[in-house]
């Protein structure tokens, strides 16, 4: 920075700015806390006094280590479950580690349960299910967050207070709704669209996609809108493109939605032809024509593709949810 003075006749050469000297507050601070202070749960003087920062670690430790197992043991209940014997398993004392190691018995449950059947069912009904919902729910919150209708703010509003209704107080209504389809008359019972009409818009996923659609700047919509593109191909070629976050974790959402889903599956479709394999594995279980162990087989081979489907998306879960601006 340099200080220049006016002259009458001629200018002077620019005169340097003395450096600015920093305070003695500052000059006592370490950089770090120069620019920002970090708040935390412990602060560094707690983690730096004492034992602070072993008792801390060991607490994180234990509490990552407890969670897991939590969420782990039920897996590792049914796995190991499967490959014990009925006799191991009707044992008055449970065994963590299987005596006696029988994997067989997944290819036995495949073959006699007719898991590949209704895995194929379930994943029509998944597949048909997440396409229908995504057309739905990005249609609706594109016209919400851009179009902008006179009662936008009302329908937003009524869809947010569904979610507020418990799912049980919907089944009866939902019924009754598939069974006689108001206007055509129509009944929808063990059909697919018994299961991809009520579970077509989703007030939650409606919510997240508006609220991902309301950052993306209106100065790329007006550029579409000058450069020829109606709202079709705007959302095609401008509002889709940059919703791939938001679009991936809404359609894994409805994806594991679709595949664990089990009363409303066991309410519309009666026939055994056509059911789920949640809704397959809970009939064949109560007919005493499968063993424990083997249904413990068909469990596990069941929630397989789920898991699959977890740890591939995971990522994309977080960074989706995460994603609240455009970048650069």
């Amino acid at each position: 920075m340099t200080v220049t003075t006016p002259s009458p006749a001629r200018g002077r050469a620019p005169v340097p700015a003395p450096p600015a000297v920093p305070s003695r507050t500052a000059r006592r601070r370490p950089p770090a806390q120069r620019t920002a202070a970090t708040r935390t749960l412990i602060s560094d003087a707690d983690l730096n006094r004492g034992r602070g920062r072993l008792v801390y670690r060991v607490t994180l430790v234990t509490m990552a280590v407890l969670f897991a197992l939590i969420f782990i043991f039920p897996l590792y209940w049914m796995v190991t479950g499967a490959v014990k014997t009925p006799v191991e398993l009707a044992q008055p004392t449970p065994t963590l580690i299987p005596q006696t190691w029988h994997p067989e018995t997944y290819a036995e449950a495949w073959t006699k349960l007719e898991i590949g059947r209704f895995l194929l069912n379930t994943a029509f009904y998944t597949v048909g299910g997440w396409l229908i919902q995504l057309i739905v729910d990005v249609a609706a919150a594109y016209a919400l967050s851009k179009l902008r209708p006179i009662l936008g703010k009302l329908v937003l509003g009524m869809m947010l207070a569904s979610l507020m209704l418990p799912a049980a107080a919907l089944l009866v209504p939902s019924y009754l709704t598939v069974v006689d389809v108001p206007i055509f008359h129509v009944n929808l019972l063990n059909t697919p669209w018994a299961l991809w009409l009520p579970g077509a818009a989703n007030a939650f996923n409606i919510y997240v996609l508006k609220m991902f659609f309301d950052q993306i700047p209106g100065e790329l919509i007006d550029a579409a809108s000058i450069d020829g593109a109606g709202r079709f191909r705007t959302l095609w070629s401008v509002v889709l493109p940059l919703s791939r976050p938001v679009l991936s974790v809404v359609s894994i959402f409805a994806v594991v939605g679709a595949w664990k889903d089990f009363l409303w599956p066991l309410l519309v479709l009666r026939d055994p032809e056509a059911q789920t394999i949640s809704v397959a594995l809970s009939r064949l279980s109560f007919t005493g024509y499968v063993t424990q162990n083997e249904m413990f087989a068909g469990l596990a081979i069941a929630s397989l593709p789920m898991i699959i489907v977890f740890m591939i998306f995971q990522r994309g879960i977080l960074n989706g949810l995460s994603a609240g601006a455009l970048k650069g």
